[in-house]
């Protein structure tokens, strides 16, 4: 029979394996980075996720992690959302997600099948075209997605017969007067990111440039065997988000559930069943770590998208009857943890150099809650660069 999961049981593991228990020193801003990546969207939300996770974190700290000594790099990832991962695991969060069959990788780029079907071409043929012509483009420069695009369908078009070459030229679907091939482009890069060609520059102003990740980094990221990749990009998943299914790890990932087998079958032999939800699935050896985890004390205020509220299980961590306080489709709020508990949510207004955050939760707040949310604000004053902060409280 399968051992009993309680969900207090697996909070707790998942708190301490997200540096959530017990924030990690500066030091050790890439290992926090690499537990399961730090989603970057919306920009900065990442610098708020890693506060919740390592003291004295600030914006100079991780400008300098990704821009001076580069050990932390910025690259589409999961779902195909921008992450920060450590420099040294990186082909874990690129060949690792790379999606290896046409059709999980049509999954992948959502929008981007009816696309090439219309051109007669497979995807695999489009990320080709554009894997032909990105050094000719982006050598020695840092360019931001709508320049890169419309370069490089561009130059593709040249290469085209003129049936595909026209139909390449016209309007594409997904924004008014971009052409179907530039379109095509940004879906492509993408896939180019998870086969470590391109990376993200620090933003400069509202946007993200790209350049080749060969000459930002100084060296190519190492060439790492797919099955090795996957397999550590599950493990990693696992350690982070277990007990888990594949259903949950597809849609983290940004893939089916019919197309995990090529990451999940690789584990098999390490996971062991667990009665969590229905059947779920963790690595035995955190069986261990999962029935030790510490009791959760302390008060997070964690951003939109944090690697927290990934999670797909969500009534693991909050009642339903929040979930669209917390999880909207555009515009989500930060959540309030305090003691292993979502218990609210929090939004930010700023007024020049001085900060709002507008704390909202589920019930009236303990006394020692409300003097530790007040704390974190303060914290969170450098990190925004504000020169005050201040609480306002309300109940759902």
């Amino acid at each position: 029979m399968s051992e009993k999961v309680s969900g207090s049981e697996a909070i707790a593991f998942r708190l301490g394996a997200q540096n959530l228990l017990e924030r990690a020193d500066a030091s050790e801003l890439p290992d926090v980075t690499g537990r399961c990546g730090v989603q970057n969207s919306p920009p900065g939300s990442a610098l708020l996720a890693l506060h919740a996770r390592v003291r004295d974190i600030t914006p100079e700290r991780l400008d300098a992690a990704v821009a001076e000594d580069r050990s932390v790099v910025q690259t589409w990832c999961m779902r195909g959302a921008p992450y920060f991962v450590p420099t040294v695991d990186a082909a874990v969060f690129t060949t690792g997600v790379l999606p290896p069959t046409e059709d999980a990788m049509r999954h992948f780029l959502l929008g981007a099948g009816p696309d090439v079907d219309r051109l007669g071409l497979s995807l695999t043929e489009a990320v080709e075209l554009t894997g032909a012509e990105i050094r000719n483009v982006l050598s020695g420069r840092r360019l931001a997605i709508d320049q890169l695009g419309a370069e490089i369908a561009q130059r593709i078009a040249h290469h085209l017969p003129t049936r595909q070459r026209d139909l390449w030229n016209e309007e594409g679907p997904h924004a008014a007067g971009q052409p179907l091939g530039e379109a095509i482009v940004h879906f492509c890069l993408r896939i180019l990111t998870l086969q470590r060609v391109v990376c993200f520059a620090p933003r400069e102003g509202n946007k993200a440039p790209f350049v080749l990740t060969d000459e930002w980094l100084g060296h190519p990221i190492p060439d790492t065997d797919p099955t090795a990749a996957r397999a550590e990009l599950l493990r990693r998943y696992l350690h982070c988000y277990g007990p888990s299914t594949r259903a949950d790890f597809a849609a983290w990932l940004g893939v089916r559930t019919g197309d995990t087998d090529p990451w999940w079958s690789l584990l098999e032999d390490k996971l062991t069943p667990v009665e969590y939800r229905g059947t779920a699935w963790m690595l035995a050896d955190d069986l261990d770590a999962l029935r030790s985890a510490p009791t959760p004390q302390g008060v997070r205020l964690l951003p939109p998208r944090d690697p927290y509220t990934q999670l797909h299980d969500r009534e693991t961590i909050v009642a339903k009857q929040y979930h669209r306080e917390l999880w909207k489709a555009v515009g989500d709020p930060g959540t309030v943890l305090a003691d292993g508990t979502i218990i609210g949510t929090w939004r930010p207004r700023r007024s020049g150099r001085k900060l709002t955050l507008a704390v909202r939760t589920f019930a009236t707040l303990r006394s020692r809650h409300r003097t530790a949310i007040q704390s974190e604000a303060e914290q969170i004053g450098p990190v925004r660069n504000a020169s005050s902060v201040t609480v306002e409280f309300d109940t759902c």
